[in-house]
């Protein structure tokens, strides 16, 4: 088992007291104990700071290996790779945790955009269920940002328009159609005395 304590910065300060182990809001399965590394412990930490709703809950956390990850509300448990986790799949299972809370709906692209919206930390990966068009998902960090925002903008929307998820795949579209179209298009220009 790893024992880690975070700086106020976020840094590794070394291992943690038994009675601190004992306090710290994560309880990791036997599966997920073998596999614990301190990335993903660090990235727990980061990404639950963004969840002031789960504060003072001891959340599960296990192994999958059929998944990016999975979530159980009832029993406040996430299950996620141990390597090669985004936080984008720490923050859309934690999400999972808080959906039907504050207003946040239920729901597969519901979560995306609740997760993608909470905070630019969990924008590291494009998100699974949105339709993203290739642009946009062959160049995520381009583009995480705007679509950071649009989510936002998304869930003020939704106050007053029931079909925000259309209108937020529409505007995705309209992003990579501008996108695409300002690019410069490279031209080739050939040498009309080159012989063929």
């Amino acid at each position: 088992m790893i024992a880690i304590a975070l700086c106020s910065r976020g840094d590794l300060c070394g291992t943690l007291s038994p009675i601190a182990i004992a306090l710290m809001p994560f309880r990791y399965t036997p599966n997920m104990k073998k596999r614990l590394n301190r990335r993903l412990v660090v990235m727990l930490h980061n990404a639950l700071r963004h969840f002031p709703e789960l504060e003072g809950q001891t959340i599960t956390v296990g192994y999958t290996r059929t998944h990016l990850g999975a979530a159980i509300r009832e029993q406040n448990l996430i299950r996620l790779r141990a390597r090669k986790v985004t936080y984008n799949t720490i923050g859309h299972e934690l999400t999972h945790l808080v959906q039907g809370l504050n207003g946040i709906p239920g729901g597969e692209k519901q979560c995306d955009i609740w997760t993608l919206a909470r905070s630019s930390l969990f924008c590291d990966d494009a998100p699974t269920y949105l339709q993203l068009p290739l642009q946009l998902r062959r160049h995520w960090p381009a583009y995480a940002s705007e679509v950071h925002a649009l989510c936002r903008r998304a869930i003020e929307v939704r106050k007053t328009y029931r079909n925000y998820i259309r209108w937020l795949e529409q505007e995705l579209a309209e992003l990579s159609r501008r996108a695409t179209t300002g690019a410069k298009q490279l031209e080739l220009v050939l040498d009309s005395s080159l012989k063929f």
